[in-house]
């Protein structure tokens, strides 16, 4: 991957390495980031250790609505789907 080098993977990156958890709907939403498994395969390369477990959608929405106002479908299972959340750990 060659296209790690702007200023929305880097506000990313910067979101993982303080810890905190992101999933691939935070990074799209919140950095513009399509592909946060890029990103966290950069880091890995880069010697950071990288930690990831499923995560409820629902709780990923009620993160990412801090920040911004996500309103899913009203027929959306959002506490059956589960997406991958990353952090780094410590």
């Amino acid at each position: 991957m060659k296209a790690l080098r702007y200023g929305l993977v880097t506000a990313a990156k910067e979101h993982l390495t303080t810890g905190r958890p992101i999933t691939r709907l935070e990074a799209l939403v919140l950095y513009g980031v399509s592909n946060l498994p890029d990103v966290v395969a950069e880091l890995r390369k880069q010697g950071w250790r990288i930690e990831s477990r499923p995560a409820p959608f629902a709780a990923a929405l009620a993160r990412l609505n801090g920040h911004a106002q996500v309103t899913p479908p009203a027929n959306l299972p959002a506490r059956e789907i589960m997406l991958t959340e990353y952090w780094v750990s410590r």
